[in-house]
């Protein structure tokens, strides 16, 4: 049975990992609000953006550029991971490299060769764990301040690799945030971009319904050129944004509950330390009665 002295300790110790806990959880709940209100201000424009887009592939046609059109025989395939760089963030991390270890699984073939772009620590830790091919790192970026200038670059960067068969395919796995306590990791195909139906269709036996009409100048296939790589882009960038507020909301969330495991903890610490009190008050009673019995007789 532990002394009081090692209950204290441990009352003292548990104390102090709630503090930490509790600064973490008050850190990740204001870094959460600029992230949450960055994604929800870009959302938007990436789905007007692919709104245009899809509407001018439309009239374009599929096979008039080489970003659309994909290929027969598939061997390389580049992988986009988004992790954080800290853990402390709950399953966060452990969702997203489990989703990508089933997707090679069951996606790749043995002929098949992988590379990866990695956004944040952890998925380069793992993927030198692996020991997959990695093309290129960029840590420090998920739950911090990025702008739109390094996923503009690392979408180029993708779209000239594509181009000059580098790579088959490209695929990118992010956490979509979808609310404070749920963060679904996602995979979306980059390249060769999928087909992409406009989103101003509408049901036709609805009357008089406005279909938006896009007036396309120059000529579509050069809007295309122009569009598509920076497609690219505003992807890597909505991910970037996802998975910066879902680390953020994992991380409030982790910390939340180690603050209340600690409150529990203290509890059943301070119930033990005055059971154990209780009986060293007993203990010394009883000695001093027998003490006294002793006396008499």
């Amino acid at each position: 049975m532990p002394t009081l002295k090692d209950v204290e300790l441990k009352i003292a110790a548990v104390k102090k990992t709630k503090q930490i806990t509790k600064a973490m959880n008050m850190v990740a709940t204001s870094r959460l609000r600029g992230a949450q209100g960055s994604m929800e201000s870009f959302r938007p424009y990436a789905a007007k953006f692919a709104e245009v887009l899809g509407s001018i592939s439309g009239k374009a046609g599929e096979h008039t550029n080489p970003l659309l059109v994909p290929r027969e025989d598939v061997k390389r395939i580049h992988i986009v991971l988004c992790t954080s760089d800290r853990g402390l963030c709950g399953g966060f991390n452990t969702n997203l490299i489990h989703k990508t270890s089933n997707f090679i699984k069951t996606r790749t073939r043995d002929d098949v060769e992988l590379s990866f772009t990695n956004f944040g620590k952890k998925g380069r830790d793992w993927c030198r764990k692996q020991r997959y091919e990695i093309a290129a790192e960029h840590l420090g970026v998920v739950g911090s301040h990025f702008n739109f200038s390094l996923a503009a670059t690392s979408g180029r960067a993708l779209v000239d690799q594509f181009l000059n068969e580098s790579y088959d395919e490209v695929y990118m796995i992010f956490a979509h945030f979808q609310s404070m306590a749920r963060q679904e990791p996602t995979i979306i195909q980059l390249l060769p971009i999928p087909a992409m139906e406009p989103t101003d269709k509408v049901d036709s036996s609805e009357p008089n319904t406005y279909m938006a009409e896009h007036i396309c100048e120059p000529n579509p296939q050069e809007l295309l050129n122009e569009m598509l790589p920076r497609n690219i882009g505003v992807q890597i960038f909505n991910a970037l944004l996802e998975t910066s507020t879902s680390e953020h909301a994992a991380r409030m969330l982790a910390m939340d509950n180690a603050t209340k495991a600690c409150n529990d903890m203290i509890d059943s610490l301070t119930l033990a330390y005055n059971k154990a009190r209780q009986a060293a008050i007993t203990a010394e009673l009883m000695d001093i009665v027998g003490g006294a019995e002793a006396l008499k007789g």
